[in-house]
């Protein structure tokens, strides 16, 4: 299958990627899953895979963790050879995948025991562990009562805290907040943002958009088994239609002025200027021209304002959401190809 990707140059990072996969493929009989995907994740920083349900993001996770087997590919996680040394990624990396790991019917301490236990620590070494965990995670007053008592954000909690026994410093985390409620996913982003804080690399896959635009440093969009964008959050936000620069006038002499000279104007028609509002009273008064937001295209409309001789009580830069660029870089390979030409290689 053949598609074009969207997507925005990675500033270049010296040290070996925590993740690299090249040309990852894996069907499932008829099936075709990653349809030979592309890959790099610096140290220390939140990837994001976004993708509708069946794209194919926890096929990936389970990858990259060892549980699955590719069918190609070039895959480095940790610096070590995903074929060739497997062991090595295992011990390399946690993994808190969609569905809890806890188990319901011993206490929250005795789950990370067992953790401390499979990783092979010394039992004084698996307590102390254990200990520092349990209250990192706000969980000591719980440790001691069985987990299936705990709520959602609990128990999500401790789940992380059983995937750090083993001191990752790659973790995979699959829709981790999935059926939290508003304050535990809050709660979680900032656990995120403090294991990043400690330079541990996170791959985050998620339905939440919001998520996303809040901890990933890069998103890459997965639709269909393919890689169809790329980049951070606010150059995703500009590969999409609907970004403008909103003009406020509160004197409507100066409104009126600024829609004739703009209508009028010979600029270049790459910045895409047109006119639209209406005369009213007050802070009514606006003018809309489409601009990606690029700092490139401001300093335009500010020359343009200056030259003219035109004086806007307040400017504005909209650029659209992650829900536009979901919805228009998936469910087709149409929507894909409407993209600007530009932003596509």
């Amino acid at each position: 299958m053949t598609t074009t990707r969207t997507s925005v140059p990675v500033a270049a990072h010296s040290a070996v990627p925590a993740i690299s996969a090249t040309g990852l493929r894996k069907s499932y009989g008829d099936k075709l899953v990653l349809d030979g995907i592309d890959l790099s994740v610096p140290q220390g920083t939140v990837f994001s895979l976004l993708g509708p349900n069946g794209a194919g993001k926890t096929t990936a996770v389970k990858i990259l963790s060892t549980l699955v087997t590719a069918d190609a590919g070039e895959l480095s996680v940790g610096g070590h050879d995903l074929a060739a040394d497997p062991q090595a990624v295992r011990a390399a990396i946690g993994v808190t995948g969609q569905f809890s790991a806890v188990d319901g019917l011993i206490t929250g301490e005795e789950n990370m025991l067992l953790m401390a236990d499979l990783h092979h620590l010394p039992r004084r070494e698996g307590r102390r562990v254990a200990a520092e965990l349990l209250e990192r995670f706000d969980l000591v007053e719980a440790a001691k009562k069985p987990a299936a008592g705990y709520s959602g954000g609990m128990k999500r909690r401790l789940d992380i805290a059983m995937t750090l026994v083993g001191s990752p410093r790659i973790i995979f985390l699959d829709e981790p907040t999935t059926g939290l409620d508003p304050r535990s996913r809050h709660t979680m982003w900032g656990i995120i943002r403090e294991l990043v804080a400690d330079g541990v690399t996170v791959f985050l896959t998620t339905q939440y958009l919001e998520e996303a635009d809040e901890l990933a440093d890069r998103i890459a969009v997965l639709d269909d088994g393919e890689i169809v964008a790329e980049g951070s959050a606010e150059e995703l936000k500009r590969i999409v239609p609907g970004g403008h620069v909103k003009l406020r006038f509160t004197d409507p002499a100066a409104y009126r002025s600024a829609a004739s000279v703009l209508s009028e104007t010979g600029l270049p028609p790459a910045l895409g200027f047109a006119r639209s509002g209406r005369a009213a009273a007050g802070d009514a008064l606006s003018l809309r021209i489409p601009s990606d937001g690029s700092q490139r295209e401001l300093r335009s409309i500010l020359d343009w304002l200056d030259s003219a001789g035109i004086e806007a009580d307040e400017l504005t830069v909209h650029t659209p959401d992650l829900d536009d660029v979901f919805f228009a870089l998936t469910g087709s390979a149409a929507a894909r190809n409407d993209q600007p030409k530009e932003a596509v290689r």
